[in-house]
């Protein structure tokens, strides 16, 4: 039994270091979450330097979680770590789709390829948010290059067909982003055609008005 006291010790001390080690990486993960979604919120209010400020800082949370976990593999994919990294994938992919930069490389961010394919999709599908502003905005030629962006995505995106286990639920965020792209196309044409009718209206009236 002094022997089975000793084991429990080494046990113990065992188990308390994955604890620390969960503990510390979750809130590591939590706070790059916030981060994420600040830096997102940002780059909607056009606040450009705030954003990349936000994921830079994100970057060193998710790094710290790694780091924390990497020793305990059980505890690394226990799937908190996927969820920060895919959430910092959406927005650095979003703040080079809108800036109009090369999309990031998995290798560049440091993240695993499931959380990078559904990261990408993501931010593919909060693109949408940016269209609507730039349609209300009258920016049509700029809302429709975004469009492009979320159908060149969309369409390598499926061509991803792995089971989910691998891909980390891939195929149900590509159908999110399908609904997504099915309601944004149709925004822009209503608004497309809507700008045609005006332009024809106005023509017309000015025609009008020469004529008197």
């Amino acid at each position: 039994m002094n022997h089975w006291s000793e084991i429990a010790e080494q046990l113990r001390q065992q188990i308390e270091q994955r604890h620390q080690a969960r503990e510390a990486g979750l809130q590591a993960c939590r706070k790059a979450t916030q981060l994420c979604a600040r830096a997102i919120r940002s780059l909607h209010r056009h606040e450009f330097e705030a954003c990349r400020e936000l994921l830079t800082e994100a970057h060193r949370e998710i790094s710290h979680a790694r780091e924390q976990l990497r020793p305990f593999p059980s505890i690394y994919y226990a799937g908190f770590l996927h969820d920060a990294e895919k959430e910092y994938v959406e927005g650095e992919t979003l703040y080079a789709i809108v800036l109009g930069d090369a999309l990031p490389e998995p290798d560049e961010l440091g993240v695993d390829i499931a959380a990078y394919l559904n990261g990408i999709a993501e931010a593919a599908s909060e693109c949408r948010r940016y269209v609507l502003d730039l349609l209300r905005a009258g920016e049509l030629s700029h809302a429709e290059t975004l469009l492009g962006v979320m159908d060149e995505i969309y369409d390598e995106l499926i061509t991803f067909d792995y089971p989910d286990a691998v891909t980390g639920g891939l195929r149900r965020t590509c159908d999110a982003l399908r609904a997504v792209l099915e309601r944004t196309r149709a925004d822009l044409t209503l608004t497309v055609a809507q700008k045609e009718l005006e332009n024809t209206l106005a023509s017309v009236y000015q025609a009008l008005q020469e004529k008197k």
